[in-house]
C-alpha cells in the first residue's frame, strides 16, 4: 500500500487522504502521522477528510505509544482544517485543549480562519492571545488592521497604525520574486527598478484593461484607505506578485508554469485578479506565499479561495 503510494509519480490532496485513511483503517496511526507531516513539508493544504483521516488514526491505534512528535505546525493545520470546515468554536476549542503550550502559530492560523469567515469577534481574541505571546508580532497588527478595514472600522485601523508606530514595530515590506533562466528577478509594490519595467508594466496595464473587460472591480479594502481612490486603484494595480508574474509572462515561452514567491500572504484582490488572468493567459500560475502553495488555472484557484 505504502510503496505503490510512494512510487506515485504526481501526489495530490486526493492521493494524500486516501492513504492516511487507509492508513487509519488499518489501525496504523503511526503512519498515518507520519504522512500527515511529509504532506505539510510538502505545502499540501489539507482538508476536512484529511482531518476526519487523522482523528480516525489516532481512535483505531494506540497512537500515544508512538514515536511520532506532534509539533505545533501539525497542531495549526488541524485548526486550518476546521476552519475552512467553519468550525470556529471548535477550532478555538482545540487551540485552548492542545497538550503543547500554545504558541502563536497556532493562534495565527485561528486568525486566519476567522478573517474567511468574518468572525470579527474571534479574531479579536486570537489577536490579543498572540499579542500577550508576542507583542511586536506584526501579523497579528497587519491581519487584524486588514479585518478592521473590511468591515469599515478606519478608526481601529488607525489606532493599530498608531499602536505599531509607537512600539516600533515595522510592518514587513511585501516582496515577490521569480526565478528566470537562473536568475532571481525581485519586485516590491510599485517598483520601477527592473531594467524591462516598461515592459513589465506595459504588459500588466495590458492585462488590466482585460481584467476590466471580465468584470473584474478592484477591491479597495486591501489598499490605503487615506489616499484619493485613483491612487488606491493604482496601488492594488501594482503588487509585487502582479509585477513578478507580468515580467514571467514577457520573459517565458507560451504554455510554460509560472511559478512567483512572495514573503507574505497573498491580499484577496491580487488573489481575484490572478484567477482571472490565469484564465486570459496560457499558463498555469503558482504563487507561493506565507502560508500556502495557490495554483492558478482557467480561473480557479486550487485553494478553493480559502487560504
Amino acid at each position: 500500500m505504502l510503496l505503490k503510494f510512494k512510487r506515485l509519480r504526481v501526489k495530490n490532496i486526493v492521493t494524500w487522504n486516501a492513504i492516511i485513511c487507509r492508513c487509519a483503517q488499518h489501525g496504523q496511526g503511526m503512519w498515518a502521522m507520519e504522512l500527515f507531516s511529509q504532506m505539510i513539508h510538502r505545502l499540501v493544504q489539507p482538508d476536512k477528510s484529511t482531518l476526519t483521516g487523522l482523528l480516525s488514526s489516532c481512535t483505531n491505534s494506540r497512537i500515544e505509544n508512538t514515536s511520532i512528535e506532534l509539533k505545533h505546525e501539525h497542531y495549526s493545520c488541524m485548526v486550518d482544517v476546521l476552519g475552512r470546515c467553519g468550525k470556529l468554536e471548535e477550532a478555538e476549542d482545540f487551540v485552548r485543549n492542545m497538550p503543547l503550550k500554545t504558541n502563536s502559530i497556532v493562534w495565527l492560523a485561528l486568525l486566519s480562519s476567522c478573517r474567511m469567515h468574518s468572525n470579527l469577534d474571534l479574531a479579536e481574541r486570537a489577536a490579543n492571545y498572540i499579542l500577550d505571546l508576542e507583542p511586536h508580532c506584526s501579523a497579528a497588527y497587519v491581519l487584524l488592521s486588514n479585518f478592521y478595514a473590511s468591515a469599515n472600522r478606519w478608526g481601529d485601523v488607525s489606532r493599530l497604525r498608531v499602536t505599531m508606530r509607537d512600539k516600533g514595530i515595522v510592518k514587513q515590506p511585501g516582496r515577490s520574486w521569480v526565478i528566470i533562466k537562473g536568475q532571481k528577478h525581485l519586485f516590491f509594490s510599485g517598483d520601477k527598478s527592473h531594467p524591462l519595467s516598461e515592459n513589465i508594466y506595459w504588459k500588466l496595464d495590458s492585462l488590466n484593461m482585460k481584467l476590466k473587460e471580465l468584470g473584474y472591480v478592484p477591491n479597495k479594502r486591501f489598499s490605503l484607505h487615506d489616499v484619493e481612490d485613483e491612487q488606491n486603484e493604482e496601488s492594488l494595480f501594482y503588487h509585487s506578485e502582479r509585477l513578478a508574474i507580468a515580467f514571467a509572462l514577457i520573459t517565458t515561452v507560451e504554455g510554460s508554469t509560472i511559478t512567483v514567491m512572495k514573503n507574505l500572504c497573498i491580499c484577496g484582490d491580487c488573489h481575484s485578479a490572478i484567477k482571472l488572468i490565469a484564465k486570459i493567459v496560457d499558463h498555469e500560475i503558482i504563487v507561493r506565499d506565507s502560508s500556502h502553495s495557490h495554483h492558478f488555472r482557467s480561473g480557479i484557484c486550487s485553494c478553493g479561495d480559502y487560504w
